[in-house]
């Protein structure tokens, strides 16, 4: 544990400063539960010491910033407050601000914020994006004028076109104009695909060599009777973020969002073990020899801090669909919840969302159906793999019948249903992810079959499904 000792007659307040800086560095680099008392006596120390309004406003945006790394919101926009106040005029401290309002389902003011920054910097495509994406456009309110405007402003760069081609297209599918929708959203997935190195063979490969590492001849792992975590698996956009807050909802059952700690202990027993080795292969296939046990205690070390006291936690990383084998293996009282929607509309949700950092496979609608396709080859190996701890949730069926489809999942997982779960759009909770907006919303079905206006857009996905056998919604 970290210890606050250092004495203000010895040390200036610059020195008290770095000290106290240094102290939540070194606590973030060990994941040191002293990490967040560490963060609040710098905070202390900043109200004490600015030396101006200016540094303190840059002082409390920092605070803000490493506050939302910790996903602790409410804190974060307490930093970004403090900000604003000192520095009313700063376009960044107002963005982040509304970004945390967003999480915090607080989307009015998250919308005063973008519109004032946008009346000052109108060509600020990121802006643009996350406030389109507040709520639904109608014709009497929308933002496509703005828009327009900014998209044929001169001097135009990549990085400002995506976003606002993406938040073009988002609010012509609000208003049902389709056609150019459609047009807006290809200018803009072109765009950024063009602009990133990626393969999907390599993803494609990563699917063969794990189910070569945890192969169907393995006895599966003992499961356990008492509760434990819950990993909910799924491809981007196909409704893991509303069946997280559905069963975060039941008392029983907290969420603890999307956590990258089963990959950073994964990596760092690899190579605590092999070394830093120089291939996605090699972490694979070294992945299958390590110390299961030991792993799934380093992981529950790491989220200690987000689980508390709680026996059942949600932990929704979507991309530990790679890692099922090792969870199970590592943490023998796992349940997997895996979310499916039907390939196009899975293929529509990803292709229209402009992610702010991984799935490049996103972009390009035959890389998409292919990665579809691998994801569909892991998935089924894991289902067989994992008897009786993998659990599956039709998005569709839960969209039509949350209730028969939640009591099916919460028997499986040994919780009594619980009518809060039904009432998932109250749950206060912060919600970091693209859906947001949406799971503050009661259940609706307008997005079921939304991909079908879509169907020439998304022919090449479609194609790519014929060629290799597919079965698919048409």
């Amino acid at each position: 544990m970290l210890e606050w000792n250092i004495s203000s007659s010895k040390l200036n307040d610059n020195a008290r400063v770095a000290a106290a800086r240094q102290a939540v560095a070194d606590a973030w680099a060990r994941q040191d539960p002293d990490l967040e008392p560490a963060l609040g006596r710098l905070s202390a120390l900043y109200d004490s010491l600015a030396a101006s309004p200016a540094q303190g406003a840059a002082q409390q945006a920092e605070l803000g910033d490493l506050w939302v790394r910790l996903e602790r919101y409410v804190q974060a926009h307490a930093a970004y407050e403090r900000a604003v106040a000192l520095d009313a005029d700063n376009i960044r401290y107002r963005f982040n601000r509304a970004a945390v309002l967003v999480y915090l389902g607080r989307d009015q003011e998250a919308e005063n914020d973008y519109d004032w920054v946008l009346l000052r910097a109108p060509l600020d495509g990121m802006a643009q994006l996350n406030r389109s994406q507040l709520r639904r456009q109608t014709l009497q309110r929308n933002h496509l004028a703005a828009l327009q405007q900014a998209l044929s402003a001169p001097g135009g760069d990549w990085r400002r076109e995506v976003p606002l081609r993406y938040a073009l297209a988002k609010e012509l599918t609000d208003l049902g104009e389709h056609a150019d929708a459609a047009k807006a959203l290809a200018q803009g997935a072109g765009l950024r695909r063009r602009h990133l190195d990626y393969a999907v063979q390599r993803d494609l490969d990563t699917v063969t060599w794990i189910t070569e590492a945890f192969p169907d001849t393995r006895p599966p792992p003992a499961e356990s009777s008492s509760p434990g975590p819950i990993f909910v698996v799924s491809l981007p956009r196909t409704g893991s973020t509303l069946v997280d807050r559905m069963l975060s909802s039941h008392p029983r059952i907290i969420s603890i969002g999307e956590r990258p700690e089963f990959a950073q202990a994964l990596v760092s027993a690899v190579e605590a073990k092999f070394g830093k080795l120089k291939s996605r292969e090699a972490l694979i296939r070294a992945s299958a020899q390590l110390d299961f046990m030991a792993l799934g205690r380093d992981y529950a070390r790491r989220v200690a801090r987000f689980v508390g006291s709680a026996a059942t936690y949600i932990d929704k990383m979507p991309l530990n669909y790679l890692y099922c084998g090792l969870i199970a293996q590592a943490l023998p009282s796992a349940r997997f919840v895996h979310v499916r929607r039907g390939a196009m509309a899975t293929c529509f949700a990803i292709h229209r969302t402009l992610f702010e950092q991984g799935y490049p496979f996103a972009y390009d609608l035959r890389e998409l159906a292919d990665y579809w396709i691998g994801y569909e080859r892991l998935m089924a190996h894991w289902r067989q793999r994992l008897p009786g701890r993998f659990i599956e949730i039709a998005y569709e069926d839960l969209v039509v019948d949350a209730e028969t489809t939640l009591r099916a999942v919460m028997s499986t997982i040994g919780v009594d249903f619980d009518p809060a779960c039904l009432h998932f759009h109250e749950n206060p909770a912060p919600s970091s992810t693209a859906s947001a907006s949406q799971v503050r919303r009661p259940l609706y079905r307008e997005s079921l079959d939304l991909w079908r206006h879509y169907r020439q857009l998304l022919e090449p996905a479609a194609d790519r499904l014929r060629q290799t056998g597919m079965v698919f919604e048409s």
